[in-house]
């Protein structure tokens, strides 16, 4: 049984202003209108016939998740979730996958192990090679998969190949039926052939070793050689496999990763751990921890198209240019510019006689860059965390369980937002202690408790509530209700909330 386990957060520093923490890069959407994320979905189910798709990310991230995976149309039952409260990198995140796959799906299930935010285009070249390292993984290898590099890139590591590794022997077949029954079990062309007698391609080839990220020189040296590939960060295994070389190359990582997987608790269908046990794991990657010490590590080459999109440059790459090198999206006028990316959301942006730049407007923040320096974008928002500064993190429009609301003004005496609060979804039962509301439906009816008092509101009706009061909307409609909220005081914080009920577990100490 081959299980997908989809990898989903990200610190949101180097794509922003458009990735930020609170809505990272696998939300982003790309030019199809289809986010990362959702893509990964799509591979993970083409290759998962039927079996569940698992998705390891963090608790802030879970209800985003679930509405990104509605629109897949998959039960929600065939897509668990395990909760992180923090981030701790991929090898706790794998193990604790593999721990869960083996107490609740099967011992020897085999983890195809996905980033959310990788683009892979060819979907069927993706299914084959994903196919082959399933099979080099139920017979005892950890598999990883390179990427050939197309040039000497100095941002990725590099894992050198060595000895092919070929295909198990096939059955031996004495009917027609069996020897179609053999064929079937190929993943290839190859594989077909060798049932016939032919010679088979191999499967992948054994891994000599994992290297740094290299300078210019030696990368070039690298690429010049054949020998070697990127590595993508995505990784097949079987999970009794895995934990049986975690127990022998760091018994550290798996102790601490048992104990997480001991106390965690189920709450509203997904798994999630205990806060002080999550974090007394390891901060370490499942390549340090695992891949690069055990005895028996494979590389299927990929046969896909791949992008991990780690830069903006690496985003302008993926779009075909104008005739003068330009790439662009949105409202944006470009007078004498060439080889340019730039990116308008909403308001118009103008180039005129610049090259090499990159332009990305986002309403609250815009980006101005040179296109070879696009990887220092994170220390942009370096300094913005040090600043305290919120668009660090979160956007205009911030997303939350019961629907997102869009900043439109804020000033130091008053605040303003418009709210859309999806059908059937309910604002948390709370009051604040330094600003009073008004509430104003533009758009749906909605239900409101002031106080003791409960009411409809309709479109064009307002409702105040004073500080200190508890309060409450709700959506008992099947259409989203939208409404315009005017906050007044000293102090606008999101930790001016203090909620006493709330559907989604947000209620502090609870």
């Amino acid at each position: 049984m081959l299980v997908p386990v989809i990898l989903s957060g990200g610190a949101g520093t180097r794509l922003w202003p458009v990735s930020r923490s609170a809505y990272p890069k696998p939300f982003m959407r790309m030019g199809d209108g289809q986010s990362l994320l959702g893509k990964t979905l799509a591979r993970a189910l083409a290759c998962a016939d039927g079996a569940p798709v698992l998705t390891v990310t963090g608790r802030d991230y879970y209800f985003l998740t679930r509405d990104e995976y509605a629109q897949a149309g998959v039960a929600l039952e065939r897509l668990p979730f395990l909760l992180e409260p923090a981030g701790r990198n991929t090898a706790p995140a794998v193990v604790l996958a593999a721990l869960h796959a083996r107490d609740h799906i099967a011992a020897d299930a085999t983890l195809l192990v996905l980033p959310a935010d990788h683009l892979i285009r060819d979907l069927d070249a993706f299914v084959a090679d994903a196919a082959r390292a399933a099979r080099l993984a139920r017979d005892g290898w950890l598999v990883t998969f390179g990427i050939r590099p197309t040039h000497p890139e100095t941002g990725f590591g590099y894992i050198r190949m060595g000895e092919a590794i070929a295909a198990p022997a096939p059955r031996r077949s004495r009917t027609l039926a069996d020897a179609a029954d053999a064929v079937q079990e190929c993943v290839d062309c190859s594989c077909a052939a060798e049932a016939q007698g032919a010679t088979p391609a191999p499967l992948g080839r054994a891994v000599r070793a994992f290297v740094e990220k290299p300078n210019t020189q030696t990368a070039e040296g690298y690429v010049a050689s054949g020998e070697y590939v990127w590595n993508s960060g995505m990784f097949c295994l079987r999970a009794d496999t895995l934990l049986e070389v975690a127990a022998q190359v760091c018994p550290d990582v798996l102790a601490a990763a048992q104990a997480c997987h001991a106390q965690a608790t189920s709450h509203d269908s997904p798994i999630e751990y205990a806060r002080e046990a999550f974090l007394a794991q390891p901060d370490i990657s499942i390549d340090y921890a695992i891949m690069e010490r055990a005895p028996r590590v494979a590389v299927v080459p990929a046969s896909f198209d791949w992008s991990d999109i780690g830069s903006w440059k690496a985003m302008s790459d993926l779009d075909a240019a104008d005739g003068e090198g330009n790439r662009v999206h949105g409202q944006a006028v470009v007078v004498e510019s060439a080889n340019c990316y730039i990116q308008a959301q909403g308001r118009v942006v103008a180039a005129v006689g610049v090259q090499d730049l990159v332009i990305v407007d986002t309403g609250d923040a815009v980006l101005v860059s040179h296109r070879e320096r696009a990887q220092a974008v994170k220390q942009v928002v370096e300094r913005l965390r040090a600043d305290n500064h919120a668009a660090a993190s979160v956007h205009q429009t911030v997303h939350r369980p019961w629907g997102s609301y869009t900043v439109l003004e804020d000033a130091a005496d008053c605040k303003v937002k418009r709210l859309t609060v999806k059908p059937g979804h309910v604002l948390s039962l709370q009051l604040h202690h330094r600003r009073s509301e008004h509430w104003t439906v533009v758009e749906g009816v909605a239900k409101v408790r002031i106080g003791e008092r409960e009411f409809m509101l309709n479109r064009n009706e307002s409702a105040h509530i004073p500080m200190h009061t508890v309060h409450r909307l709700e959506n008992p409609t099947d259409s989203d209700i939208h409404l315009i909220e005017v906050q007044c005081g000293d102090y606008f914080g999101e930790d001016d909330i203090e909620r006493l009920e709330d559907r989604y577990g947000r209620v502090a100490g609870k």
